[in-house]
């Protein structure tokens, strides 16, 4: 991928975590500078920042070009109240209080490139997704749909604001993947359900492309998917899995059983989104892992057969 004519000076939210951290390393191999918000004040060459008020440490952070914006709560586990309201609030309060100390900065960020996700569009049975279709009226839908309009202040003030909406972002080092290998590896995983919903997902280092392309993109803006062109099934997901770490994946988890161990959160794993990255796509983005088979195989070659 090339890179903007001179370095630029970025700031990252949520950068020590699964995908921040990767994004860091690749925006810094690239001649970037980048500068992490932090809540803590005692971080070599972050900024700090208080979600809780928005207040940025203007000063460490400096005359910033662009913001990627990726810190929320973690969606996974029982969505009780307590932890649904952590959900809102990570991602509207917070994001909102952001957008409102970017727009008063002196000079202002170019560009802000914040985290979504595809269950703005909540379930979709077989219909293609792109970035024209409706929200969902599920609770993640109507999540996603006010996280994305918590970013308004940003654009009102004339930043370049870029949604991407990420599928599940697969690297064997964390988040769901690193989740389903240990009963996998044990010949103990299967489909999810009935296994047709679709699974929108997107290779961590396609995932970091993505963010890096739409820093650079200035015809991208607003919504834009951030998942592979090959859509799969759960079922296609799982059978994939199984080869790749050449395992049997015999033993489906019914639906029933994952509303008991999760609630109203199975409703995340039963439905799903026959998503098509249509802006990428059209922007010419170069995916590196585009079908599911491959992209695998290249993520668990060095622990396949293990």
């Amino acid at each position: 991928m090339s890179s903007p004519a001179r370095p630029l000076r970025i700031t990252v939210t949520g950068a020590s975590g699964f995908l921040g951290s990767a994004l860091v390393l690749a925006l810094r191999a690239d001649g970037h500078t980048v500068v992490p918000l932090v809540r803590s004040a005692n971080s070599p060459g972050a900024a700090r920042w208080d979600p809780a008020t928005g207040q940025l440490d203007e000063q460490a952070l400096g005359a910033i070009d662009a913001v990627v914006h990726l810190a929320a709560e973690n969606v996974v586990g029982r969505w009780t109240t307590a932890k649904k309201q952590k959900l809102r609030e990570s991602r509207i309060g917070v994001t909102e209080r952001l957008c409102r100390s970017l727009a008063a900065l002196t000079p202002r960020p170019r560009v802000l490139v914040a985290a979504s996700g595809t269950g703005f569009h909540g379930d979709c049975g077989d219909r293609l997704v792109d970035e024209t279709s409706p929200a969902g009226n599920d609770f993640l839908g109507e999540l996603a749909a006010a996280w994305e309009g918590a970013t308004a202040p940003a654009a009102a003030a004339g930043l370049r604001v870029v949604n991407l909406r990420f599928g599940m972002v697969l690297d064997p080092s964390g988040a769901a993947l690193q989740k389903m290998l240990p009963a996998f590896r044990l010949g103990l995983g299967g489909r999810l359900g009935s296994g047709r919903q679709w699974t929108p997902w997107i290779s961590r280092r396609d995932a970091v492309a993505a963010i890096r392309f739409a820093i650079e993109r200035d015809a991208l803006r607003g919504p834009v998917l951030a998942v592979a062109p090959e859509a799969v099934t759960n079922r296609d997901f799982t059978r994939a899995l199984g080869k790749a770490l050449r395992r049997p994946t015999i033993l489906p988890v019914p639906a029933f059983v994952l509303r008991l161990l999760f609630g109203e959160m199975a409703s995340m794993l039963l439905t799903g989104q026959r998503a098509v990255p249509k802006q990428l796509l059209a922007a010419g983005f170069p995916f590196a892992d585009a079908q599911l088979a491959p992209a695998l195989q290249n993520l668990l070659r060095p622990t396949a057969g293990t």
